[in-house]
């Protein structure tokens, strides 16, 4: 388990990462009351919330996003394994501290999170959503970035105001996109998001991919772009820049072969597209 403990704005931040051949249990508990946030990234570990006799179960937590109410009688318990490993990252605040908040924030948590400020129960969940494009970026590229010392801290700072941003304006909008895809396209298309995934380097067609998920062409593309924000091809070239990033940071490979690996036959193309993506180029990677 990668476990950082970050403090920021007054937040506490906890950036938790974590894969295992074999399936381990991690639990993470609580000293006191706090109003929290969890944002889950690429991983797809499973949750169980255990609060005094009672818990909740979530089988698919892959881009999810929650807020929640929690005490000292309420845990979180995350099994993780190789196929399903965790990319989390928990913003909390305790109650006392809410009031030190700019006024913004205080006033957001006051709309959107007041049934969990006034909560008598050892747990709540207040707000959820599976997050947009937009939040899913800000989400790895905390996990991702290469900073370090002042630049790092101000960079995870600007990205985790975002993604509270982010999640109370999505919360606000009663038109959002989470609420103009119904649950079960949702899950297709999360499935489609596994499927490109899985095939970064030969990804099926769009009538391919349709025909896989079991939703029409004009149906994935529409949905696809009001759940994410991106068009399915552009997701996928965001994918591929993603992977080669990890291979250069991870793992002993030259730019071209990371290049080959998430299907690009020119090295020039793909590292334009890496620039343009992540703002340096991917022999500062490697340096």
């Amino acid at each position: 388990m990668n476990r950082e403990i970050l403090e920021i704005n007054d937040f506490m931040v906890l950036l938790e990462q974590s894969s295992s051949e074999q399936t381990v249990i991690e639990t993470c508990d609580f000293e006191e009351p706090v109003i929290g946030m969890a944002f889950y990234g690429s991983g797809d570990v499973s949750l169980k919330i255990e609060f005094g006799d009672q818990h909740e179960i979530f089988d698919t937590t892959k881009g999810y996003a929650m807020s929640f109410f929690a005490n000292q009688h309420a845990k979180f318990i995350h099994t993780i394994s190789q196929e399903r490993p965790l990319q989390c990252i928990v913003i909390l605040s305790s109650i006392k501290n809410l009031k030190k908040l700019p006024a913004e924030e205080s006033e957001a948590y006051s709309s959107y999170m007041n049934e969990l400020i006034q909560t008598k129960e050892h747990f709540k969940r207040g707000p959820s959503l599976f997050m947009n494009n937009d939040m899913l970026t800000a989400v790895d590229k905390i996990f991702t970035n290469t900073y370090t010392n002042k630049m790092r801290s101000m960079f995870l700072k600007s990205q985790v105001t975002e993604l509270i941003s982010h999640f109370f304006a999505i919360v606000a909008d009663e038109n959002s996109s989470e609420e103009i895809v119904n649950t079960d396209e949702r899950k297709k298309l999360y499935e489609a998001k596994e499927i490109l995934a899985n095939n970064i380097e030969s990804p099926p067609s769009l009538s391919e991919l349709s025909k896989q998920i079991g939703l029409n062409s004009y149906k994935l593309k529409k949905s696809f772009k009001e759940l994410f924000g991106v068009p399915v091809f552009k997701h996928l070239q965001n994918e591929r820049l993603n992977k080669a990033n990890s291979l250069l940071r991870d793992e002993q490979v030259t730019i071209q072969e990371a290049a080959w690996m998430v299907g690009y036959d020119s090295v020039s193309s793909f590292s334009n597209a890496f620039t343009k993506k992540f703002g340096f180029r991917p022999s500062d990677v490697k340096r």
